[in-house]
């Protein structure tokens, strides 16, 4: 330990590596770029993995979409082509008779799916948006942010069919003056007053939706337009656990049974498997996750035979100096001590300029990437794995 803290020895290092230069070059151009592509590959998979998470987190995982169309087969007297409509009472039967369902959402909407959007009127100031007709479980599955001093359509709002509304930051922007609190306020949705409850914040990834839309409980909408017990479409969670690919399936079978259709027309219910699209996205992320540890590994280790071989060549380039030292009485322990001390030496400094190169590219990375309109969000790099990757080179 006392070589360790010696000066000498450290006078000795240094001088061997600065009349060395070229082999102290390429030794420590081989620890920092194999430790600086490591760092750069995997920190770019957690980016990418990160924004998938980001890209999907106001809505449950183990979602999906379902809504009705038009049959493609005759099926129990009914001719091809019939218009199917979703029911109220068929979200009853789909949760009472598909166990891995959690939530079911029925919910209508003006506007969205090319139709005509509502006019909305506050005092000179009008707009058209998106109307949708909701029940506060929807909340469970699609996750909003409201505004403080604001909520979200509840259960007495649904009960008393209230002329209440949630509006969309654009909605608060183009029809309230700046610094005014719509909570409270009124607007004017196709000549029928409502009263704003709450302001929420647009969040990618949840459906259909945008920032302008506005949010009316289902019953209310149900008389405002006369719709009855038709529902649009419906939104679904199964659980966590669920085969959320099968789930949908069973969904479907039981809605074709329900509305008469043939258990083999595929067009008659249309669908958009959430879970399922997530589960493949995942899946490619960690691909490139592991991808990028195995390619970040092998780059380490081709570090550490060339590191390796560049240090077998300076030990015998120094043949004659070690044979020097060891002539005057330097132990075979202190000569071999002092060839690992250089080395270990050298690979540490390498080692953290290719931490620090590697840390500053993916934090230029995901600046230049917080506000393009993709999946990738903070590239980061656990400590411990960095740690790790060091410390190979060193051992």
């Amino acid at each position: 330990m006392s070589f360790l803290f010696d000066s000498n020895t450290w006078q000795e290092i240094f001088g061997s590596i600065g009349k060395n230069k070229t082999r102290t070059i390429i030794t420590i151009v081989g620890v920092l770029w194999g430790i600086f592509i490591y760092i750069a590959l995997a920190g770019s998979a957690k980016g990418l993995d990160n924004g998938f998470e980001k890209a999907f987190q106001s809505v449950a995982m183990n979602s999906m979409f379902v809504w009705a169309m038009r049959t493609s087969m005759p099926y129990d007297g009914y001719k091809t082509g019939r218009s199917l409509q979703l029911k109220l009472q068929d979200a009853e039967t789909i949760k009472n008779r598909v166990p891995a369902i959690q939530y079911i959402a029925p919910r209508n909407a003006k506007g969205v799916f090319g139709g005509e959007k509502a006019n909305i009127v506050r005092g000179q100031k009008t707009g058209s948006y998106a109307i949708y007709g909701d029940f506060p479980v929807y909340t469970k599955i699609s996750t909003k942010k409201i505004y403080d001093g604001g909520r979200f359509i509840n259960d007495e709002d649904i009960e008393q069919s209230r002329k209440v509304c949630v509006i969309g930051e654009r909605t608060q922007k183009e029809l309230f003056d700046k610094d005014e609190n719509p909570i409270g306020g009124y607007v004017r949705v196709d000549n029928i007053y409502f009263q704003v409850i709450g302001v929420h914040k647009f969040t990618p990834g949840g459906g259909f939706e945008s920032d302008g839309d506005i949010f009316i409980p289902f019953t209310t909408y149900k008389k405002l337009y006369n719709t009855g017990n038709n529902v649009d479409f419906f939104s679904i969670a199964a659980y966590d656990d669920a085969d959320v690919v099968k789930a949908e399936a069973d969904v479907k079978a039981i809605l074709k049974s329900e509305h008469h259709v043939d258990p083999k027309d595929e067009r008659a219910f249309g669908s958009f498997n959430l879970g399922e699209m997530f589960g493949k996205i995942m899946g490619f992320a960690r691909g490139m996750t592991f991808m990028s540890l195995v390619v970040g590994i092998a780059t380490i280790l081709a570090g550490v035979i060339g590191i390796g071989n560049i240090l077998l060549i300076s030990v015998k380039e120094r043949t004659k100096e070690l044979g020097v030292r060891r002539a005057l009485g330097a132990t075979p322990k202190e000569v071999r001590s002092q060839i690992i001390l250089e080395s270990v030496c050298l690979t540490m400094v390498a080692g953290i300029m290719g931490i620090i190169l590697g840390a500053g590219v993916l934090k230029l990375v995901g600046y230049l990437t917080k506000d393009i309109d993709m999946p990738y969000t903070n590239p980061t790099v656990p400590i411990p794995y960095v740690i790790g990757a060091l410390l190979i080179m060193v051992i």
